[in-house]
């Protein structure tokens, strides 16, 4: 059994009964040096600091103190973002959790804000991109700092978001005698570099510039870098309305383009997950322009040709397929690596590329639509419609067949069966 024990800035004197238990009964003693000081020498307890990097080697370390009692110290909430969820992962039942608050729950207990209200984001070991999913007008952010000089680019970024009059508050050591606050606009940041413990609290205020973007399928055309190759707005929003992420799922978008589908499948919730796959190596590079500007950096991009360049990628809960349907052995090579219940989702504009989803319709069923778009446009001194090129959208998933075809123009929809 391994017993990780949270604690907090103020050290021993903050620790439960059961935490100095669990450390003067331990035989090995891991932490970081930071933590290790915390806690009063032992006589009988082995000290160990985390080497570096300490994932790779953490498999090795607990194998060699096998059999002996072992505490790990963590700050806070060991679970929060902490060593302590990394151990439950690799050692399942074997590990005991004896948390202390949180820094977030003392973060907002000095800011008077309900835990239940604000979003978080933890920029530990983390990119700072990952921030901008959640800016929005009106919502309180708590930033788990990385670097003393976090609180800097949080403010640069926020500001080149359009976000320069949100107040900024960062909290250093909190819990411990060496507390301090720091206050300012992101527009107007001046304060000094926070210390290695430290939070900072965000109060989001849109400036003139800025242009608040929804989580729902959907954002502006405008909001990409692309050369064309984009999956238009209305048909994006379709599109992931038949993929219908879930939390915590994967997604292949195969023949990415500008990586409209992967990103906005990940932005619909933290723990979703994306491959983009492109062959052309400048739109391999917007796309990842794309997902840092639009707060998903973490978006996995595969440079290559499909189906080859699908080999070795995790088991997707969804395949996209956005280019490339006529690609010999693409369709089988997505169909038959999707999950028990996964979905398959493919759009065609060529005549091509149809009569190939045709007949794969025919053969599995499923949900079959066509959308044809028109935006309205100046013609002469008036204003008429243009249509844009009709596509057609298949989807199903691995445990259903269904066989209603649906086409869809304009506002009017007809259903055969």
């Amino acid at each position: 059994m391994i017993t990780v024990v949270g604690i907090g800035a103020d050290g021993w004197d903050g620790l439960t009964a059961g935490s100095r238990q669990a450390l003067e009964a331990a035989e090995v003693i891991m932490g970081g040096r930071r933590q290790l000081d915390l806690v009063p020498e032992s006589a009988t307890a082995e000290r160990v600091a985390w080497p570096s990097p300490l994932l790779p080697a953490l498999p090795a370390l607990m194998e060699a103190h096998a059999g002996r009692e072992v505490c790990v110290l963590a700050s806070g909430d060991p679970m929060f973002y902490g060593i302590g969820s990394t151990l439950v992962r690799l050692l399942g039942a074997e590990v005991r959790v004896l948390p202390q608050v949180s820094s977030l729950s003392l973060a907002c207990a000095r800011l008077g804000w309900p835990v239940e209200q604000v979003d978080v984001v933890s920029l530990v070991g983390r990119p700072l991109a990952a921030l901008a999913a959640v800016v929005a007008p009106g919502r309180r952010i708590v930033v788990l700092g990385a670097g003393v000089e976090s609180p800097a680019s949080v403010a640069g970024l926020l500001t080149g978001l359009g976000y320069g009059p949100s107040s900024l508050r960062v909290l250093s050591d909190l819990g411990a005698t060496s507390e301090s606050e720091q206050r300012g606009s992101a527009a107007g940041w001046t304060g000094a570099a926070a210390s290695g413990l430290h939070v900072i609290a965000v109060e989001c205020v849109a400036g003139p510039d800025a242009e608040p973007l929804a989580r729902v399928p959907g954002l502006p055309d405008t909001a990409y870098e692309h050369d064309g190759q984009l999956t238009k707005r209305e048909v994006r929003a379709v599109t992931l309305s038949r993929l219908a992420p879930l939390p915590g799922e994967l997604l292949w978008d195969v023949g990415a383009g500008a990586g409209s589908i992967a990103i906005e499948w990940m932005r619909a919730h933290p723990s979703c997950a994306a491959v983009a796959v492109e062959d052309r190596a400048d739109r391999a590079a917007a796309i990842r322009r794309n997902a840092g500007a639009l707060g998903v950096p973490s978006l996995r991009v595969v440079e290559g040709r499909a189906p080859a360049a699908l080999d070795g990628l995790p088991v997707p809960d969804a395949v996209f397929v956005g280019g490339g349907a006529t690609a010999p052995g693409l369709l089988e090579r997505c169909w038959t690596a999707l999950r028990p219940g996964g979905r398959l989702v493919v759009n065609a504009v060529t005549l091509e590329s149809e009569a190939v989803v045709a007949g794969w319709y025919a053969r599995l069923g499923g949900d079959l639509v066509r959308l044809s778009v028109q935006r309205a446009s100046p013609v002469g001194g008036f204003t008429g419609w243009r249509a844009a090129m009709p596509v057609t959208v298949w989807s199903v998933t691995s445990v259903t067949s269904v066989t209603s075809v649906t086409s869809v123009t304009s506002v009017t929809r007809r259903d055969a069966s």
